[in-house]
């Protein structure tokens, strides 16, 4: 079964929705601006910025208004209830520059070269998102120019140094608990992890 049906299946959507008010808690809000641990991410205005796995939104709307109505967010999450969750918030805060989708970050069907800033907040390290397959997509996707921004919880399990030994990203800085990487030119022309 893929990432797609698992997401609208009732039960999965079921179990997942007690972390789904975890996510939107007003105690995580004030323990972890969402927009503190975005400016480690180094968005700017008029970019085009890929939010995997956005949950119920928590950095989403936030997201959204540091790249500015020129810029364009697209948030992928796999289970239905919550993409629909924060389609509604999108709605409701006014935002133009959004667009969810309900699919799965290893096939995300975007263009090739298409992405600014890819952003991967709390979704690693996860069974579901495997980073031998993960990194390539990222890296297929991001212009030549483009970075990746990781945040890691409750434990970064290694993911950094993953991320530098697949030789598609280079690190750029750690800042507000953000890890920021480059894409670079992978190995050989190819985008696969050794």
């Amino acid at each position: 079964m893929g990432a797609e049906q698992l997401g609208k299946s009732r039960l999965l959507n079921l179990l997942f929705k007690p972390a789904g008010a975890t996510m939107e808690s007003r105690l995580r809000r004030w323990l972890m601006p969402p927009e503190k641990t975005l400016r480690g991410a180094g968005l700017k205005p008029g970019q085009t910025v890929l939010e995997v796995g956005s949950g119920t939104g928590f950095f989403t709307l936030a997201a959204a208004e540091m790249i500015g109505p020129s810029g364009h967010l697209i948030a992928i999450e796999p289970l239905a209830d919550y993409a629909a969750r924060v389609t509604q918030k999108v709605r409701a805060a006014g935002l133009t520059n959004v667009e969810v989708l309900c699919r799965d970050a290893l096939d995300t069907g975007l263009d090739a070269a298409s992405i600014d800033n890819a952003l991967l907040f709390g979704v690693i390290p996860f069974p579901s998102l495997p980073l031998d397959r993960l990194l390539p997509e990222m890296h297929r996707v991001l212009k030549p120019d483009g970075s990746l921004a990781v945040w890691l919880f409750p434990t970064t399990a290694g993911v950094p140094t993953a991320i530098l030994r697949s030789g598609l990203f280079t690190g750029l800085s750690k800042k507000h608990g953000v890890y920021a990487f480059e894409r670079c030119e992978a190995p050989g022309g190819s985008a696969s992890l050794k």
